[in-house]
């Protein structure tokens, strides 16, 4: 007789039903569960609403990349990485003496890193620290 809830065993060879009734393969699968979850929260990209400060300059002036132009270009954790969602040009002369084609600035950032480009979704040109 079936009662409700209970596993059928006559329809289960017995290994498999002592198997999954068993307390360590429950142990197990809830080891599993809990290491895939942890796997999954951890191969999440960086939270890109956090502002984060980046060196920016242009990407085959100052940082040695490969292409055509001049291209704005951020430093984060030591990779350069092309701009997209902001132009060199929309932060002033790039080939003036503090501009991107001549100087590494600083600046503040929030987006992501896609494709191996970083899609900017806010772009702040810090102020020039000037050594005294």
């Amino acid at each position: 007789m079936l009662v409700a809830g209970q596993l059928n065993a006559p329809l289960l060879p017995a290994c498999i039903y002592l198997w999954f009734n068993s307390s360590t393969m429950k142990q197990m699968l809830l080891a599993a569960a809990l290491l895939f979850t942890g796997n999954l929260l951890y191969a999440q990209s960086a939270d890109s609403t956090q502002k984060q400060v980046v060196e920016a300059s242009c990407g085959q002036c100052r940082f040695g990349m490969k292409g055509e132009g001049c291209n704005l270009a951020v430093r984060i954790n030591g990779k350069a990485y092309f701009v997209d969602g902001t132009a060199i040009d929309d932060h002033g002369d790039a080939h003036a003496q503090d501009g991107f084609c001549n100087a590494i600035r600083k600046a503040e950032v929030k987006g992501r890193v896609e494709k191996d480009r970083f899609v900017a979704t806010y772009f702040k040109l810090l102020p020039e620290v000037k050594n005294k």
